[in-house]
């Protein structure tokens, strides 16, 4: 029985190991393919389906999102990107205000939000603005620290210790409960970010049977679960 037990947590060891190493080889790929990329996210704001919002986390641009961007593209989608945050370094309330006033300006309604890390808490944030609540259908998050983490309080960065579960903003975002009910969470079985997990009260919570914090946006069952939403009837 205790050979048994130390075998499974080594096996679990190693499929943890396993999942941190490919998450950051996605990563890092991602951001040299970004580096050097020349695309222009205007060549997905076509199509006459349900429009799309992309927020990427924190330190990543768009094109952390573009496996799925182009899915939705495909489908009918026109996605648009707010290129003014840049790589969303701002506060959480600063890049919500960022997103809102590209909501705004655009007139878009009927939105649905695909989100990545903290992409997910603004766009929670817009979910709940008066300027932008009616605007929005639902958001599906990818692995989004709605519940913050506990890595957060050792890291050196001001907006990087904002993940911090006790943070005022986090917490005032984590009691209202009312953008919940139109969420999508996605996030898999180990997160080397999130210890806690994403899974988030109210919300459908699609737990992935993988690992990882970056290269979940591209498993296939998360692109599914984002063209499930923003195909699926309005939510009002």
């Amino acid at each position: 029985m205790i050979g048994g037990t130390w075998a499974s947590r080594g096996a679990r060891v190693l499929a943890e190991a396993r999942w941190w190493a490919l998450d950051y080889l996605y990563a890092l790929t991602w951001q040299a393919r970004a580096a050097v990329s020349r695309a222009d996210p205007r060549q997905y704001l076509s199509g006459s389906a349900r429009p799309v919002l992309v927020i990427p986390g924190i330190f990543e641009t768009w094109q952390f999102l573009r496996p799925t961007i182009e899915a939705l593209h495909s489908a009918g989608h026109p996605v648009h990107v707010v290129t003014a945050l840049q790589n969303n370094r701002v506060p959480l309330d600063a890049a919500a205000r960022i997103a809102a006033d590209y909501l705004l300006a655009r007139d878009l309604r009927g939105v649905v939000i695909v989100a990545h890390s903290k992409g997910g808490l603004v766009g929670k944030r817009l979910m709940l603005l008066p300027s932008t609540a009616a605007r929005i259908d639902g958001m599906v998050a990818v692995a989004a620290p709605f519940g913050g983490s506990r890595y957060a309080r050792f890291l050196p960065l001001r907006s990087l210790r904002a993940f911090r579960a006790t943070d005022a903003g986090l917490s005032a975002l984590g009691r209202d409960l009312s953008a919940n009910a139109r969420i999508v969470s996605v996030f898999g079985v180990f997160d080397p970010h999130i210890p806690e997990g994403s899974a988030l009260a109210g919300a459908e919570n699609v737990r992935l049977d993988t690992g990882g914090h970056f290269r979940v946006l591209a498993d296939p069952r998360t692109v599914a679960a984002v063209l499930a939403r923003a195909a699926a009837p309005a939510a009002r």
